[in-house]
């Protein structure tokens, strides 16, 4: 298996960053723009996409901050997808900050898909 590749990604988002909290760091949240369907049962994240389920661990997570996850298939790996909302403190502008790691020929469509999936979060918050 060939290594990952880390990369991170800022988008600026019109919300409080309690309310952004709550969108990624609870399965209700989370099923609302990130996956059809999640379950968790204490640290295990269930996500759901046509009928497809990948399930990942919760990392760590700070709140009101941040969340990380590792996929269960990366278990005995450094990989992991942190959310982390970030506020800029002289003009508060809040944005989430995506680091993630893909394939060397993944990175391009992994980073379209956070594109997707910050959009539909954006419409969720009704900041698109």
């Amino acid at each position: 298996m060939e290594d990952k590749i880390k990369f991170e990604m800022e988008f600026p988002i019109h919300a409080s960053p309690q309310l952004l909290y709550q969108y990624i760091s609870t399965p209700s949240g989370l099923s609302e723009w990130f996956a059809e369907n999640v379950n968790s049962r204490g640290e295990l994240f269930k996500f759901i996409w046509d009928g497809a389920e990948e399930q990942a661990k919760l990392v760590s997570k700070k709140s009101g901050e941040r969340v990380k996850f590792r996929w269960l298939d990366d278990e005995d790996t450094s990989y992991y997808f942190e959310m982390r909302i970030q506020v800029d403190e002289i003009t508060k502008d809040v944005s989430v900050m995506i680091t993630d790691f893909a394939e060397e020929d993944e990175v391009d469509e992994a980073k379209m898909l956070w594109d997707n999936q910050i959009t539909d979060l954006k419409q969720v918050l009704g900041s698109a």
